[in-house]
């Protein structure tokens, strides 16, 4: 696989907060995500959950199902449990031919919850850090023998969300779980997306890219609000339009293979999902062809 670059319907239409594009109808989502160039999409709630109206859906628009979402919960159960969870997700992403699904343990995150500042989000300990790796591997063993990999979501709000937290993560997990590198939740949190690129990209198999404001992100920072607070006044936008070096991102991926995802979470009515759409596939296509991944 070559790279290819997709998108995230989080763009035009929120999951989380159903305030912003709650309007926007999924043909609309397809339509323009098809418009830009994107070769597919990850999954949303919009979207059907059955193989032949999924497929049906995506048809038209020439688009592929990337990925999907899968809230993990191995903090509070066990890995055949986890298994168990997932099982609708993962016979649709065989059945769509994706590759990989997107993991991330939610039991304990705070990112849905727009009342609670960053501050108070979870965080692994001693002992835990083994026992969370050990069940997330166990749960990559297996689904590696249906031809899916995990590649993980490190998540502002969530128990891996800095720096270090990554490196236990990576530490404590097998060869079956890969990184899902998100430029903007790696900045935020405090690490460079670059150099995790580097130490990780043998392990890197997805890669979601937004940028920041870092205006939005110091007021964010310095009046503990919430992600979700922090989102609605802006602190995500697309690549190009922040300060995240993306070149030196691709120069540390040399020959990564896989799909490069467009995911800004933004309001909008304050950001047109195709204006900014448009303008973020036209500046990742133009870095990975000077970086030479394109």
């Amino acid at each position: 696989m070559t790279i290819r670059i997709g998108a995230n319907p989080i763009c035009w239409s929120n999951d989380d907060m159903v305030e912003l594009g709650g309007d926007t109808t999924l043909e609309t989502i397809l339509s323009e995500a098809h418009q830009v160039g994107f070769e597919g999409l990850e999954l949303g709630k919009k979207f059907p959950r059955t193989p032949d109206a999924l497929k049906a859906a995506l048809a038209p628009y020439d688009l592929a199902c990337i990925s999907g979402w899968h809230s993990a919960k191995l903090l509070t159960r066990d890995a055949n449990a986890e298994f168990a969870a997932m099982g609708k997700h993962l016979a649709l992403l065989k059945a769509m031919g994706s590759t990989v699904m997107v993991v991330c343990e939610t039991s304990n995150t705070i990112q849905g919850e727009i009342e609670t500042p960053l501050s108070r989000r979870p965080h692994l300990k001693g002992d835990e850090w083994k026992v969370f790796g050990a069940r997330m591997t166990a749960v990559g063993d297996r689904l590696l023998t249906e031809g899916i990999r995990i590649v993980y979501h490190h998540h502002m709000g969530s128990v891996v969300q800095s720096d270090d937290d990554i490196h236990a993560f990576m530490a404590h997990t097998g060869p079956s779980i890969d990184l899902l590198l998100d430029t903007g939740h790696a900045a935020w949190g405090g690490a460079d997306p670059a150099a995790l690129a580097a130490r990780y990209r043998d392990r890197i198999s997805h890669v979601h890219t937004k940028d920041i404001r870092p205006a939005v992100r110091a007021q964010s920072d310095a009046e503990d609000r919430s992600f979700l607070k922090s989102v609605l006044n802006g602190v995500y936008t697309v690549p190009g339009d922040g300060t995240i070096d993306f070149a030196a991102i691709f120069r540390s991926l040399p020959g990564y293979s896989g799909w490069v995802v467009l995911e800004a979470e933004q309001d909008p009515k304050k950001a047109n999902p195709l204006v900014y759409t448009t303008k973020g596939y036209a500046y990742l296509k133009t870095v990975l062809t000077q970086t030479g991944l394109m």
